[in-house]
Order: structure tokens, then sequence, then C-alpha cells
């Protein structure tokens, strides 16, 4: 089974929020690591950890509200600055162009199982000579769930922030090369 390491030019993990009921607010987190062991004759094999730097986020278009989600409000970046996902099982469709994913998402202290309906774009040569294989995964999680429950009720009725949180990640991995003593 190939290893592979996340390109951190080419992935972020993106996520969604509605803002008092009415709008979404967007963010991304840009510094993603960790690796991949795929091969693709052969997904249900799969591994995957990924971990990602909470003070990475920012985007969400108003430097305000990236602060405050990274405060104890929220993230808490300063006590908790990494959220991690490692991956449990994978049950591709027929084709194994698609596949559920499961895995532990850990949020600041809290772990818990998702399923991220994951695509597979396939694999490539970069111009550099770098063998790439690129992924989409999609989820959805209460973010209660994980500990984050800092919110306003509104005069109108309702919350400021919604529970449900949209997770959308794109990757692109490189292939690891091995080392010329581990191969002789």
């Amino acid at each position: 089974m190939a290893k592979w390491t996340f390109d951190p030019t080419h992935t972020q993990a993106n996520f969604a929020a509605r803002h008092m009921m009415v709008s979404t607010v967007r963010g991304a987190f840009r510094k993603v690591e960790g690796y991949l062991e795929f091969d693709p004759t052969n997904p249900a094999e799969a591994y995957v950890e990924a971990i990602i730097d909470v003070a990475s986020m920012d985007s969400t278009g108003v430097e305000q509200r990236d602060q405050h989600l990274l405060s104890g409000d929220f993230l808490d970046a300063e006590q908790f600055p990494t959220i991690t996902f490692k991956s449990t099982r994978v049950e591709p469709n027929s084709d194994n162009t698609e596949a559920k994913v499961y895995g532990n998402l850990t949020v600041k202290d809290v772990t818990r199982e998702v399923t991220l309906k994951v695509e597979f774009h396939g694999e490539g040569t970069t111009p550099y000579g770098q063998n790439i294989v690129g992924f989409e995964a999609d989820t959805k999680i209460n973010r209660e769930d994980f500990g984050l429950t800092w919110n306003v009720a509104l005069e109108t009725g309702g919350w400021l922030v919604g529970n449900d949180i949209k997770i959308s990640i794109d990757a692109e991995f490189i292939k690891v090369e091995e080392e010329a003593s581990q191969q002789a």
C-alpha cells in the first residue's frame, strides 16, 4: 500500500454554519497535515490521518469573527491547537470512485465518530514528476457534540449560530517515494 502526504498548497478544510438563522458564514483552515495509505485498486484498505492547525483558520471575512472562533468560546486554539481525523474503515462504491470513510474526529478534547462522503478525483503526475491523487470529502456535524456550545438567543426567536456545521475537504496527496536505502 503506497503512502501519500497532503500537498499543503492544494489542500484545505472548509466549514459553513448558519448565522442568525438566515445566512451562511464560511471559513477555512489553511494548514492540513497528515498522510494517506492508499492503493486505487483496493480503496477499502485505505487509511487516512489528518491534523488541522486550528490557528490557520481564516477567511470568514471578518477579523473579529475569526478571532472569536479561535477563542475559548469556540475552538480555544491556544489550549487545543489541532483538530484530528483518523479513519477506522472505508466502504467504497462498486466502481471505487466514491466511498464512505468512517473515522474519529477530535475537536478540542472530544472525539466522535463521523462519516465522510468521499469522491476520488483520480491520479496524475505533476510537471515536477510527483505522483498525486485528489479527493473531495463532505460531512456535517453538530458543533454542540464537540463542546462548542457558545450561542446567543435572538429576540425574534432562534439562535445567533446554527448547530449544524458543514465540513468539506479538498485534498491533494503526493506519493511518498521510497528512500534509496530502503530499495537496496
